[in-house]
């Protein structure tokens, strides 16, 4: 799948997603759309790709006045950095996101700055975000659902990763829009990677966020990095759930030990890059952002 490229999603009705190049990187980043009686977004990239999104719209068979549900897992920027922008493209759309993250969307000015501080020279890809009109925003809490007609969303609070994060379960489908709560999917290697960055992260809270997830029983893992898990035929996805958990304690584990015998977060990043082969997947200026992101995110957790 290349950048821009639609797919349908084999295993959930009417729902595709896209490539939408993120960093310039292949099998990064994805944006669904779903063509209910409702037609919806999940998620909406960072908002400099989302001439994407737009085409992906079109690709459904659907025009953006039609869109009129736009949910994002959490606002972090490659998740809902396009949010305003699609709000602008979609008129009739209201944007759904957990509460704690609805100021950030009216209001971006926080988010974009700290945006800035923690992903560095990477915010070379990124675009200021632009405000969503309050009228236009719809919080949500855990339990929450929202109602696309012939199917629904199912809110469920996800905080390790960021305390405004969410899952969005659809039951007809047996299908979970994961967000960050179950890593990073790397489709060749059949993997979900840690995602482990500042200022937020919790490893407990993202360990019974993967307990919460596969609480829900679901058949497949709509990853935003990068695509659908599982579904027929497919991985088990409370097998990658279950594996991701242990991936990222074992993860945790070793920065601390890395951090202890080097003593500074820069030595640390360096031997995890050396050790890595995930360039071979995002190539080495993306790996090293990622890297770098996650080092720091597992350091400010543990307090160093």
């Amino acid at each position: 799948m290349a950048i821009g490229d639609v797919e349908a999603v084999e295993a959930v009705p009417d729902t595709y997603y896209v490539d939408t190049g993120m960093y310039d990187t292949e099998g990064y980043g994805a944006v669904y759309v779903i063509d209910a009686d409702r037609p919806a977004l999940v998620e909406t990239g960072i908002g400099a790709d989302r001439e994407h999104v737009l085409d992906a719209i079109e690709a459904a068979g659907l025009a953006p006045e039609e869109i009129e549900v736009i949910a994002v897992t959490h606002v972090h920027l490659d998740h809902a950095g396009g949010a305003g922008f699609l709000a602008a493209d979609c008129p009739n759309a209201s944007v759904y996101v957990h509460g704690i993250g609805a100021p950030h969307l009216v209001d971006p000015t926080r988010l974009w700055e700290g945006t800035k501080a923690a992903v560095g020279g990477q915010i070379e890809y990124y675009v200021e975000p632009r405000p969503v009109p309050k009228e236009r925003v719809v919080e949500l809490e855990d339990g929450d659902e929202i109602d696309l007609g012939d199917r629904r969303l199912c809110a469920h609070h996800a905080p390790g990763h960021a305390p405004h994060q969410v899952v969005f379960h659809q039951p007809g489908a047996d299908a979970v829009f994961v967000g960050d709560a179950a890593g990073l999917y790397v489709p060749e290697r059949d993997v979900a990677y840690p995602t482990s960055p500042p200022p937020n992260f919790d490893l407990a809270a993202a360990i019974e966020d993967t307990e919460t997830i596969a609480g829900l029983d679901p058949e497949t893992l709509l990853y935003t990095h990068f695509g659908p898990a599982g579904g027929d035929g497919g991985s088990d996805p409370g097998v990658l759930l279950s594996a991701y958990a242990e991936r990222l304690r074992g993860w945790v584990d070793r920065v601390e030990r890395a951090h202890d015998e080097l003593g500074d977060a820069d030595a640390v990043v360096e031997r995890f890059l050396d050790e890595t082969d995930l360039a071979e997947v995002w190539g080495e200026k993306k790996t090293r952002y990622e890297m770098a992101l996650n080092v720091r995110g597992v350091l400010r957790f543990l307090g160093r």
